[in-house]
């Protein structure tokens, strides 16, 4: 097998409109992703890490579409995302791309999409952009390259890669296919962040009028640098759409995003710039690869990106990866698909098949219940979502504190969400970006976790909000840094604050202590809520931390400092585990009135605690204290094991709110094979029984379950549940 040279693109486009032309099936109004909940994307397995054997033929030689689709309505899939191209084959006749060689001469997205017209099942074609493999080797001119011209075995987004797949996208839409999903937008996964192939040059220096940095250099060069590679991606992924739409207005098309974390620079995507060039945002989950915990932050993640979008996520049949050819126990499925409902996406199971091609029928067994139950609690998905606190996420400071090691700010963003999941405590995201005084007025609380770079934008917007009325939480070094990420003489946050920063601890085993004095100053300010304030001993709070002189604000408790051992002093020892607390060198909280509105600040990091491995029940709970502070009566509190995800949703035009109960069971692990002693989650394979109580601040008008199971009683404003599955909602009429 030999790889073909690419075709004229008029004769591409021409062969398009004339297939198309012939098809009503793609005129359905409105699109097809605004109708869906749960969908099936199935491809191969065996050429995912490109170059694979040409002449292979028991690959893929039983990759069958039609019973793809067959397998897909079988199971009550809504829509199918079929492999159509990888950084190796093509998976249909390619005039450009060579085929998949045990194939022959069958077609597989032929027989997908005619098989699935029968039915008017939506198929979407699914194309990789940045892989490496035959076609990026049989074109080296569009390959990246670093600053010495060596080459990096990637697409350039600046080169004639560009027009190549559009060409691509243009014989897969003669099909007839409804939609794109086109995967892996990034520009790497680590340096080195950036591509100095010729195109890129000349285009930098059109754009700038100077010559590209020679390296990482963090400055106002390398600024311009970020800027450009943010900008190479939006135009491409623009290019794409527009490029499809002007064959096709109604065929979608949608990208694999990569701009929440752990996502960084490093990928050359922005969480806004980003999100909106397609029709609807498409994320990833994956216990293995982001965590159990941040399955439902990644589909809050997405709706802050993309407001006026729909939100669709990928999750996996296979345990671990998506081509490892295992298949999760139902509950654990059960419990990533629900989640992400709850969370108001619509959710593709990603499936992959056999070295030949071949399904896996107990694994349809499983998609064929979930698929089920996700149908029949359809009503209860998708309202709008209720929110106590907004968790700020800042790009500026992901790129520019946080640089190339970007955990070093999103361990205080990771650890507020835990705090507040734990805590049961409603949340959204609040992003740069995006931001204006309407998206701020739409949380009582804001919750500015170690955002180091704010702009005089963002200050000025904060001020407005806590002036008129809003709650502001401050933790770790909070706009204390410019926008290159150097220190500033002065907090930009230091009226809100009521104090001025003295000094940051070069530290990050700091403590907080408490006496009983603290906590009776602070029950006169907010009765109940600091009443477990930890007064016994000093709490390890790790991370950023600052020392305040108290201006207009009132001071609480002590910020101390660790000891440091003398070899430490001399840089003879390092600091990686938390020494004991020595001197106090500032107050631990600072509680200022500003306005209508009230700010509270922690010296140091409760979020970034959370998120260390050094975290304390004590530090979370600060956390939960300061809401309760600021918002001593919220419209609905929840009580709930902390294993318990709770997902508020409030529809205000039917007064319903819903409270979406997801309960995370896996058993203990054992010793990992490597890493020690970092286990992965065990599978999930039992239901877990569990209690909640809801307290409302209102009196409701009915109040039922979904699950026949449920046991449920209510009491005017009080409703207490005991719940033996995965997942429930609590419907509140009112």
């Amino acid at each position: 097998m030999h790889l073909k040279p690419a075709p004229c693109l008029p004769l591409i486009i021409g062969l398009t409109l004339a297939s198309l032309f012939n098809r009503d099936l793609l005129a359905a109004d409105p699109p097809w992703y605004q109708q869906v909940l749960v969908g099936i994307e199935t491809g191969p397995t065996g050429a995912q890490f490109g170059h694979s054997d040409l002449n292979d033929t028991r690959y893929c030689r039983q990759f069958n579409g039609a019973e793809i689709v067959r397998q897909a309505l079988a199971c009550q899939a809504e829509y199918l995302v079929m492999w159509a191209r990888d950084g190796d084959f093509a998976y249909y006749d390619s005039k450009i791309l060579p085929k998949a060689p045990g194939l022959g001469t069958r077609d597989p997205l032929r027989e997908a999409v005619d098989e699935a017209a029968k039915s008017n099942l939506p198929v979407i074609a699914y194309c990789v952009v940045q892989q490496a493999g035959h076609f990026l080797d049989a074109h080296p001119e569009w390959q990246m390259r670093d600053s010495q011209g060596h080459p990096l075995g990637r697409f350039c987004f600046n080169s004639g890669y560009l027009e190549a797949l559009q060409e691509i996208l243009a014989e897969q839409m003669a099909y007839g296919v409804h939609g794109f999903h086109i995967d892996m937008l990034d520009q790497g996964f680590g340096k080195p962040y950036g591509c100095w192939c010729d195109s890129c040059r000349n285009a930098f220096e059109k754009e700038y009028g100077v010559d590209m940095p020679s390296g990482l250099e963090w400055d106002a060069s390398w600024e311009k640098m970020l800027e450009f590679r943010y900008q190479t991606s939006e135009r491409f992924e623009r290019s794409l759409h527009q490029f499809v739409k002007g064959l096709n207005p109604q065929v979608s098309v949608d990208f694999n995003y990569h701009g929440n974390p752990p996502f960084s620079l490093e990928v050359g995507q922005r969480p806004v710039q980003h999100a909106g060039n397609g029709d609807f945002i498409t994320g990833e989950t994956g216990v293995w690869g982001f965590s159990a915990l941040t399955i439902g932050l990644n589909a809050a993640f997405y709706r802050a990106a993309v407001p006026h979008q729909r939100v669709q996520v990928a999750m996996q049949r296979g345990v671990r990866m998506y081509h490892d050819q295992t298949t999760r126990p139902l509950n654990d499925i059960r419990w990533e698909l629900l989640t992400l409902l709850a969370h108001g996406a619509f959710v593709t199971i990603v499936d992959k098949t056999a070295f030949d091609g071949q399904l896996d029928s107990r694994a349809y067994e499983r998609f064929t219940l979930v698929f089920e139950e996700a149908r029949k609690k359809r009503a209860h998905f998708g309202q709008p979502a209720h929110a106590e606190v907004g968790i700020y996420f800042s790009s500026r400071t992901r790129d520019w504190i946080g640089r190339d090691q970007p955990q070093e700010y999103f361990q205080s963003f990771l650890g507020a969400h835990k705090a507040l999941v734990y805590e049961h405590i409603p949340w959204g995201v609040v992003l740069d970006e995006n931001l204006d005084l309407t998206n701020l007025k739409r949380f009582p609380i804001i919750l500015l976790a170690n955002t180091a770079i704010l702009t005089d934008r963002e200050s000025e917007l904060l001020q407005r909000y806590v002036k008129e009325g809003g709650k502001l939480i401050v933790t770790g070094h909070s706009g204390q840094f410019d926008r290159l990420g150097k220190p500033l003489p002065h907090c930009r946050l230091q009226d809100l604050i009521g104090a001025s920063v003295q000094t940051r601890l070069a530290s990050q085993d700091n403590w907080f202590a408490f006496s009983e004095e603290d906590k009776v100053r602070l029950g006169k300010a907010a009765p109940n809520a600091f009443a477990a304030l930890p007064t016994q001993s000093p709490v390890l709070v790790k991370g950023p931390a600052s020392v305040f002189q108290a201006d207009a604000a009132q001071a609480v408790g002590q910020l101390l400092r660790p000891f440091r051992t003398t070899r430490q002093q001399l840089g003879q020892e390092n600091t990686d585990w938390p020494m004991s607390a020595d001197q106090a060198v500032g107050p631990a909280i600072l509680l200022n009135s500003y306005g209508a509105g009230q700010v509270l600040t922690f010296a140091g990091s409760p979020d970034y605690s959370t998120a260390s491995e050094h975290h304390t029940v004590e530090t979370r709970r600060l956390l939960r204290q300061a809401v309760r502070m600021l918002a001593p009566e919220p419209r609905i509190k929840i009580t709930a094991p902390t294993n318990v995800e709770a997902i508020v949703t409030d529809d205000r035009q039917t007064r319903i709110m819903r409270v979406h109960l997801l309960g995370y069971n896996p058993p203990p692990q054992t010793i990992p094979s490597q890493n020690r002693p970092y286990a992965l989650p065990a599978l999930m394979e039992d239901r877990p029984l569990y209690r909640v109580q809801l307290e409302l601040n209102f009196v409701p008008r009915k109040i039922h379950k979904l699950n026949a199971s449920t046991l449920l009683e209510h009491q005017e404003r009080s409703i207490r549940a005991t719940i033996d599955d995965i997942h429930e909602a609590i419907v509140i009429e009112y």
